[in-house]
């Protein structure tokens, strides 16, 4: 079988396994997210060997080269081969001492397995402490 010369960017970006869906590729590359050699590109924009991808997913930002052309959607061993990632690390997760934990870690309501819905009883109790809390929070 000959080898690819050119293949469209939303095939790629989904083959090489970026995106879960060609789709969700084709909307990537129409919202702007897709760069191919720091430009903006459509979906059917061909990409060669050689060429640099960037892509932005939520907060990351992933840098490929493009090794290998392919077609079809293969095993994440294989699809590696196709590209050199580029990305920067991402951003460290911030720590937090035990002190400033009190604020991020806020209690969560927890009811056991298997116990059903509360009863209109529990829920007015649920909703007392809950405003309790809330009132107790406003005075900090």
């Amino acid at each position: 079988m000959a080898e690819l010369q050119k293949i469209r960017i939303d095939k790629w970006l989904w083959s090489v396994r970026v995106f879960k869906t060609r789709s969700q590729a084709t909307d990537a590359c129409n919202a702007g997210k897709v760069k191919v050699n720091d430009v903006s590109v459509k979906p059917s924009r061909k990409l060669s060997v050689g060429e640099t991808v960037n892509v932005r997913k939520g907060p990351l930002t992933i840098v490929y080269k493009v090794e290998k052309l392919i077609e079809k959607r293969v095993s994440a061993t294989l699809a590696a081969e196709c590209f050199v990632d580029l990305s920067p690390p991402p951003p460290p997760k911030p720590i937090f001492s035990k002190k400033d934990a009190v604020f991020y870690d806020l209690p969560v309501a927890y009811r056991k397995r298997g116990a059903g819905r509360p009863t209109k009883k529990e829920r007015r109790d649920l909703d007392k402490l809950k405003d309790d809390f809330e009132d107790d929070w406003d005075d900090i």
